[in-house]
């Protein structure tokens, strides 16, 4: 299996010093403002046909749910995975959100996945005296210390012929097990289907208003968008389901990938099959603040680099020119512009302090007219994204969007730190901050 055990293979070594030093030699040779001006104008034509392709995901419809239900005899053995790791605090909202899913009591195959030496949840597991759905796995010491370990770990244990993920905080609508079945059976092509996660307490702050609403757009528009085009999609960490038979075909998750969601998206393509969507949320914990955000942000940057290069490795492309388009679309695109925006910004900045002083001549229209762009589609995609996740309060954020992904930048600077540092180091994100927590 394609793996991010080790970041950089002796191919990948190879060609980076190769480039390194055809760079190197090209800024020898051509002018600082013309290497400037060029790669300027790579850049923004690669984000302009971005910006075009995220202006469709605006005016589609959403997608609506064809398959037809399935009786309670039809449906199958649904198992649901949950790792827990010093959550013990979120146990009892938990194991109350999972008796409120509509199935089948005698097909729920439920399993708290807990490390071992996480004495204080299994303690509090244990004591909420759980009933035949629930089944406690303790995932013995071994590293690496990741949720895609501990998941693959339990998955050896699985009943179902489906499966699902599910995090400490999370809230899944009553309907979804049933519509992720329906779907699934309808369609054999299908590996996965995604549910929409929202956020129930996107009202807490201006941080949680902005994480919510970028959920909005990224689960409402975006990826709908891309199913709707046959391209892989990047999985979100919860509420994917999977065929059971198919997820092991394809090597279940990476242990060495802190973004192994996202990683096994574009490996079920790479296989043949395709994951789709579907309508049932479920509501998640947003950050409440910028140290929790900043430690939960740098981790998906630094496993959607792993991803990157583990897909840029000689034989393991992959899904051809979908997956390839894709990758750069969505990985690619977020990790480049989490390093760019900031610095971009105030380059700009600069230079047009500068023209103005007289120093230098003034920037080209287009160097204003793109991150204007960037700003108004963001702007209009915040309307359909708020209906869809019924969420009107949430349009207010989009007055600050430009400023919150400032913060994407010192993420990205920490998450580069820890590829090379810590690869597989995984950082955990705190729950329980919210105000308050669906009933």
């Amino acid at each position: 299996m394609a793996s991010a055990r080790h970041t950089l293979i002796g191919e990948q070594k190879i060609a980076l010093a190769s480039a390194g030093a055809f760079l190197l030699a090209l800024a020898c040779i051509v002018p600082a403002s013309a290497a400037l001006g060029a790669g300027s104008l790579v850049l923004g034509s690669a984000f302009g046909a971005l910006i075009v392709l995220r202006a469709f995901s605006i005016v589609l419809p959403p997608m609506a749910d064809e398959a037809p239900p399935l009786s309670d005899a039809d449906l199958p053995v649904y198992t649901v995975l949950v790792p827990l790791y010093r959550e013990t605090a979120a146990l009892p909202g938990l194991v109350r959100a999972i008796e409120m899913l509509d199935y089948p009591a005698a097909k729920l195959d439920a399993k708290l996945i807990i490390e071992a030496d996480d004495r204080e949840t299994l303690e509090a597991a244990r004591a909420l005296k759980l009933d035949s759905r629930f089944e406690i796995i303790p995932v013995p010491p071994a590293n690496p210390r990741t949720k895609p370990k501990a998941l693959n770990y339990a998955l050896k244990f699985a009943r179902g012929s489906l499966a699902t993920i599910y995090d400490a905080e999370d809230w899944p609508a009553p309907d979804q097990l049933r519509v992720a079945a329906a779907a699934l059976a309808a369609n054999p092509e299908l590996a996965c289907v995604q549910a929409p996660l929202e956020c129930y307490n996107g009202g807490d702050n201006w941080i949680t208003r902005a994480f919510a609403l970028e959920y909005a757009i990224h689960f409402h528009l975006w990826l709908p968008l891309l199913v709707r085009l046959g391209l892989p999609i990047p999985l979100g960490g919860t509420s994917n389901h999977f065929v059971v038979s198919k997820l092991r075909a394809a090597g279940a998750w990476d242990p060495f990938n802190v973004t192994e969601d996202a990683d096994l998206g574009f490996r079920l393509a790479a296989q043949g099959w395709r994951c789709g969507m579907i309508a049932p949320p479920t509501l998640e914990e947003a950050t409440t603040n910028r140290a929790d955000w900043t430690r939960q942000r740098s981790r998906w940057i630094k496993g959607y680099m792993q991803t990157l290069l583990v897909r840029a490795r000689p034989r393991e492309t992959g899904a051809g020119a979908a997956g390839a388009l894709s990758l750069c679309a969505t990985l690619g695109a977020g990790v480049l512009s989490a390093f760019l925006y900031a610095p971009a910004l105030a380059l700009l900045a600069g230079w047009a302090i500068g023209a103005a002083a007289g120093v230098w001549p003034a920037p080209p229209l287009w160097a204003y007219a793109l991150p204007l762009l960037v700003w108004a589609i963001a702007a209009a995609s915040a309307i359909p994204a708020a209906r869809r996740a019924r969420a009107p309060a949430l349009l207010r954020a989009a007055l600050w969007q430009p400023i919150y992904w400032l913060f994407q930048t010192p993420a990205a600077a920490w998450a580069l730190m820890q590829l090379i540092r810590r690869p597989h180091f995984w950082e955990k994100t705190e729950h329980g901050a919210a105000d308050r927590r669906p009933r």
